[in-house]
This record gives structure tokens, sequence and C-alpha cells, in this order.
């Protein structure tokens, strides 16, 4: 950030008074901007016991498999994030369960949350964004063609609590050190 989006003067990094970290602030008049984590929501649709996964046909991991999911927009909740994310990737309308997976991503200012959800109709398409949508046994996850540590991340739980029949909500963080993903619960 280099200018002020109240006035348009030149802002600078400081720690502003009674705060603890480095925040952008208007040289003029004194606003602070502050920079917030981005939320990512989607969900895990199933049908006959099959996971709904597109194709991506955006940057970035364009080509790769992922479940529908992305930025919430202003004045909706995570939940009509996710639904919304899932019609315009999958052309899919779900039944949402519950929430299933909050996973941090700190490197890159990011929460992910996926919703266990359930195709209401077993009707699906490739919107926009996916070059192509699949439902997929368990068995026939792709697992070396996933987009992102999240979306693996959600699929292995959810694999593990297919064979419990359980599915709590699961918290869940993954780090970078080093250039490779560390997980820790």
């Amino acid at each position: 950030m280099k200018y002020c989006s109240t006035c348009g003067h030149p802002v600078e990094q400081r720690i502003p008074q009674g705060d603890n970290r480095h925040r952008y602030v208007c040289t003029r008049c004194e606003a602070i901007h502050y920079q917030n984590p981005r939320i990512v929501a989607g969900t895990v649709p199933i049908w006959e016991g099959r996971i709904l996964l597109c194709r991506r046909a955006i940057e970035p991991r364009y080509g790769y498999w992922t479940l529908p999911a992305g930025f919430m927009e202003n004045s909706e909740t995570t939940l009509e994030a996710a639904t919304r994310e899932t019609w315009e990737e999958a052309l899919a309308e779900v039944t949402v369960d519950n929430l299933y997976t909050i996973i941090h991503v700190p490197h890159i200012d990011q929460v992910h949350m996926f919703y266990r959800a359930a195709l209401t109709n077993g009707e699906f398409g490739a919107g926009e964004e996916s070059l192509e949508t699949q439902l997929f046994a368990i068995e026939d996850i792709p697992w070396d063609e996933l987009s992102f540590p999240t979306v693996r991340r959600t699929l292995e739980l959810y694999v593990e609590d297919v064979q419990k029949e359980h599915f709590p909500v699961h918290v869940d963080d993954i780090r970078y050190r080093m250039g490779s993903a560390t997980e820790r619960r």
C-alpha cells in the first residue's frame, strides 16, 4: 500500500499508539489501514457416497482438482459463500450438513472453511472457473492432482471420518517452513 484510501496521501508503516503490529498509517490524516486474513469458503459435496471435485480452469493450479470453494464476499456469511461458490464452480445445489474443516494458512493470510454438504438432486456441471467436474469414489480421489494443501487435508480427514462414521469439526493449521508444507494440529 502506498496511498491512503481515505485522503490519497502517502502512507508509512509504523506501530500505531496502543497497537503491537506494524500497520499502514496515513502521514496526513492518520487513518490506520488494517490488513486482515481473507476467508475461503467451500463445500465437500457428496452424492451417493462420492465426492464432487472440480478441475480448475484458472490459476493458480490450473488443471488440478479442487473442492468447490472461493473467497468470501462482503455482506455474505461463510455458509452463503460456500453454497455460492459450489454453484459458480460446479453448477450444483447443495444442502449443507455442518461446518467440517477450518484450516488456517497464516503464511498467505488466509483461513479456509469447508462445509460438509449433499447434492440436492445429483445434478452438476462445469462453471466458468472449472474445466470439468466429476464425482469420485473415495478410492479414486486423484491425490497426486489435488490443487491445494487445504483441499488435500480436508479430503484426508473426510476419508478417515467415513471409516469412523463420525464427522466432527476439524481445526487445523498448514504452515510452511524452509519451502515445504508442514502441518500442526
